[in-house]
C-alpha cells in the first residue's frame, strides 16, 4: 500500500501536479511512518509549491530517521534557502558533502547558498511604497477587492505580504510577481496592467519629446491617476462587506444558540456573496446542531464543488468533508451506514491532515466494528456452533473444536454458559501414562454446564498450546468468578508448564466458590506433592536446571532477588542458618522465600 502510495505521488510530481503529489506522500507516511524516502519527496514536493516551512519539517525528518544519508541534507538545505536562512543551508550542505563528498547536487547547492548569503548581505534600496503595507485597512481592502481576494488563500503570497510589512523595504524583491503589481494598484486605488507590445514600440513625438524632457525634473512630483471604479464594481464591493456583516451576525446568533437566526444570516450571505464558501460551511454547521442531517450535507457538497471551481483553500474543502462525514455519522443506524462516512472523513484528510478529523474517522471505524459485531450476534448460532464444538471434541478433533468454540463466543461473547449434554464423563486424573490426557479433559459429567472459553481451553490444552489455553480459562473465570471449571481448567495448565505454586493458588481460588470440589482438591494435593519434591531436592538435575531457568523468567522472582534485604536473609540461610530463624517469622520473607524454592532457586535440606 505504501509502495502504490509512493509511486504516485512520484508520477504526480513528475507531472507538475504538487499538491496531489503531496496528499499521495502524506498517505504513504501513514502506512510507513519511519521510510525516510517518502519524507523527503514530500519534502521535494513542499519545496516545489514554495512551503518552505513543511518543506524544511520533512527534510528534518528526513535526516532524522536516516542521518547518514546525504540526500535528507540536501533537502534541508533547500528549504533553509526558500526561507532566506542562508547559513543554515550552507550548514546542511556541508553537513551532507561531510557524509559524500562527490555529491555534485550538494556541491551545486552549497555554491548557490553562498551565493545568497552574500547578496542578502548587502541592504536592498529602500521602496517608496513599503509604508502602504502598514495597518490593518490592508486586509480589509485586498478581501473586499475581487481581482486580489484569491491571493489570501495562497500560503506563499502571505508570508511574502507579512515580510513586506515587517520590511518595507523588501517590497522591491517581490515586484517581479504580477500578484505583487496587482497589489500595489488596489492600494494605490491604481488599475495596474501589463504594457503590451504595441505600447512599448509607439514613436514619442518631437514636440510632446522635448516638453517631457523639460518636465523631467518635475516629474516626481505628479500626483498618481486615479482610476475610475463603475457602478458594477462599487456594487459588487458592497455586496461582499454586506455578506461579511452578515457572516459576523451569523456567527454571533450561532454562538447564542438561535439556530434559526444565523441559518438566516447564513442565508443572505450567501445570495449576497457566492464566492466565499465559508458562508455554506457555516451554515452546514448550524443544521448540524440542529439535527438537519440531510440540508447539513447538501450545503457541504455545495461547499466543495463551488470551492473546487474557485480553487479554495483545500482547508475550507477538508472542513466543508468533515462536516459532511458527521452528518453521515449521525444517520448511521448499521455498519454498513458508517462506510460512506469514513470514506468522507478519508477525503478531507487527503485535502488537509486535520487532527481533529483523524479523530472522528477512528471514531467512525470503531463504531462501525462494534456494529458489526452487534450484527454478528446470534444466539441460536452460537448454540449450534457450541454443539459442533462438543461433539469435535468427543472426536478427539481438536482443531475443529475450537473452530467452532470460536464461532460462538464471536456469535455470543457474552453469555457463559455452554450447552453441554454431549460432554462425557472421564476418569480421574492418575499419574500414570494418560495423566496428561485425563487432566486435560477434566470430569465432563452429563448434564453439567460449562463455558465456551472453558471448553476452548481444553482442547488448546490437547493441542499443547498452553499460553491461549491459560488465556481462555482466565476469561472463563473473568465471565463468571464462581464456575469451578475454569479454575481447574486454569490449574492444569499451570500445572503442565510446572508452576506449581500457581496452580496450587489458583485451586485454592476455586474451592472458596466450591469447597466439596474434588477435582480442584485433587488438584492442590498434586500441587503439594511436587511442591515437596521440590523442596526436598527429589527432582532430576534437568528438572531443576528448567524450573531454575523458568523462574529466572518470573517478574517477581526478578524482584525478589534484586531486594537488598532478601540478598541478606539468603547469605544468612546460607552462611549461619541457626541465627536466620528470625528472618523466617517474617510472614512476607516466609513467602518470598517459598517462591524461590517453589521456582528452584532455593532448595531447604
Amino acid at each position: 500500500m505504501a509502495d502504490e502510495a509512493k509511486a504516485r505521488g512520484n508520477a504526480a510530481f513528475s507531472a507538475g501536479r504538487f499538491d496531489e503529489a503531496t496528499r499521495y506522500f502524506s498517505e504513504a507516511i501513514d502506512l510507513a511512518p519511519t521510510n525516510h524516502v517518502l519524507y523527503s519527496n514530500r519534502s521535494a514536493a513542499y519545496a516545489s509549491l514554495n512551503r518552505y516551512a513543511e518543506a524544511l519539517a520533512d527534510g528534518r525528518k528526513t535526516v532524522e530517521i536516516k542521518p547518514d544519508w546525504s540526500k535528507g541534507y540536501s533537502r534541508l538545505g533547500a528549504a533553509h534557502v526558500g526561507l532566506g536562512d542562508y547559513e543554515e543551508a550552507i550548514a546542511a550542505y556541508q553537513k551532507g558533502l561531510d557524509l559524500d563528498p562527490s555529491n555534485e547536487a550538494l556541491k551545486s547547492g552549497l555554491a548557490d547558498a553562498r551565493k545568497a548569503a552574500s547578496r542578502s548581505r548587502a541592504p536592498p534600496a529602500a521602496s517608496p511604497f513599503g509604508n502602504i503595507f502598514q495597518g490593518p485597512e490592508v486586509w480589509a481592502k485586498l478581501t473586499a477587492d475581487p481581482s486580489t481576494r484569491a491571493y489570501l488563500q495562497q500560503p506563499d503570497f502571505i508570508k511574502m505580504l507579512q515580510d513586506v510589512q515587517k520590511n518595507p523595504s523588501s517590497l522591491n524583491l517581490y515586484l517581479q510577481d504580477p500578484r505583487m503589481m496587482q497589489v500595489l494598484g488596489v492600494l494605490l486605488n491604481v488599475k495596474m496592467r501589463a504594457s503590451t507590445p504595441e505600447e512599448m514600440e509607439t514613436d514619442i513625438p518631437e514636440n510632446e519629446n522635448k516638453k517631457s524632457q523639460g518636465d523631467t525634473a518635475n516629474a516626481h512630483k505628479a500626483e498618481p491617476v486615479i482610476m475610475e471604479v463603475t457602478d458594477e464594481e462599487k456594487q459588487a464591493k458592497q455586496r461582499k462587506a454586506e455578506a461579511q456583516r452578515e457572516k459576523e451576525a451569523g456567527n454571533l446568533a450561532y454562538k447564542k444558540k438561535d439556530f434559526e437566526k444565523a441559518i438566516s444570516h447564513y442565508t443572505k450571505a450567501v445570495e449576497l456573496d457566492d464566492e466565499d464558501i465559508s458562508f455554506l460551511t457555516n451554515r452546514a454547521a448550524v443544521y448540524l446542531e440542529m439535527g438537519k442531517y440531510e440540508d447539513c450535507m447538501a450545503d457541504c457538497d455545495k461547499a466543495v464543488e463551488r470551492g473546487r471551481e474557485l480553487h479554495a483553500d483545500f482547508k475550507m474543502i477538508a472542513r466543508a468533508l468533515t462536516r459532511k462525514g458527521s452528518a453521515l455519522v449521525k444517520l448511521a443506524k448499521c455498519s454498513k451506514d458508517y462506510e460512506p462516512a469514513i470514506e468522507t472523513f478519508q477525503k478531507a484528510l487527503t485535502e488537509h491532515r486535520n487532527p481533529e478529523t483523524l479523530k472522528k474517522l477512528n471514531e467512525a471505524e470503531r463504531a462501525k466494528k462494534e456494529f458489526e459485531q452487534q450484527e454478528y450476534y446470534d444466539p441460536k448460532i452460537a448454540d449450534q456452533e457450541r454443539e459442533k464444538g462438543n461433539e469435535f471434541f468427543k472426536e478427539q478433533k481438536y482443531p475443529e473444536a475450537v473452530k467452532h468454540y470460536s464461532e460462538a463466543i464471536k456469535r455470543n461473547p457474552h453469555d457463559p454458559k455452554v450447552l453441554s449434554d454431549s460432554q462425557k464423563e472421564l476418569a480421574r486424573p492418575t499419574l500414570d501414562s494418560t495423566y496428561f490426557s485425563n487432566l486435560v479433559l477434566g470430569i465432563w459429567n452429563y448434564g453439567s454446564c460449562g463455558h465456551t472459553y472453558s471448553n476452548r481451553a481444553a482442547c488448546y490444552t490437547k493441542l499443547t498450546a498452553l499460553p491461549e489455553g491459560l488465556k481462555d480459562a482466565e476469561k472463563c473465570i473473568e465471565l463468571d468468578p464462581s464456575f469451578s471449571k475454569g479454575y481447574t481448567r486454569k490449574g492444569a495448565i499451570q500445572f503442565f508448564m510446572k508452576e506449581y505454586d500457581k496452580a496450587l493458588e489458583t485451586y485454592q481460588q476455586g474451592l472458596k466458590f466450591d469447597p466439596k470440589n474434588q477435582e480442584l482438591i485433587d488438584g492442590i494435593r498434586r500441587c503439594v506433592e511436587q511442591i515437596n519434591r521440590t523442596n526436598r531436592g527429589d527432582i532430576s538435575p534437568e528438572e531443576l536446571k528448567e524450573r531454575q531457568a523458568k523462574g529466572m523468567q518470573d517478574p517477581e522472582v526478578q524482584n525478589i532477588l534484586s531486594d537488598p534485604i532478601m540478598r541478606q536473609v539468603l547469605v544468612d540461610l546460607q552462611e549461619n542458618p541457626s541465627s536466620s530463624h528470625e528472618h523466617l517469622k517474617n510472614p512476607q520473607i516466609m513467602n518470598k522465600i517459598q517462591k524461590l524454592i517453589s521456582a528452584g532457586i532455593v532448595q531447604m535440606r
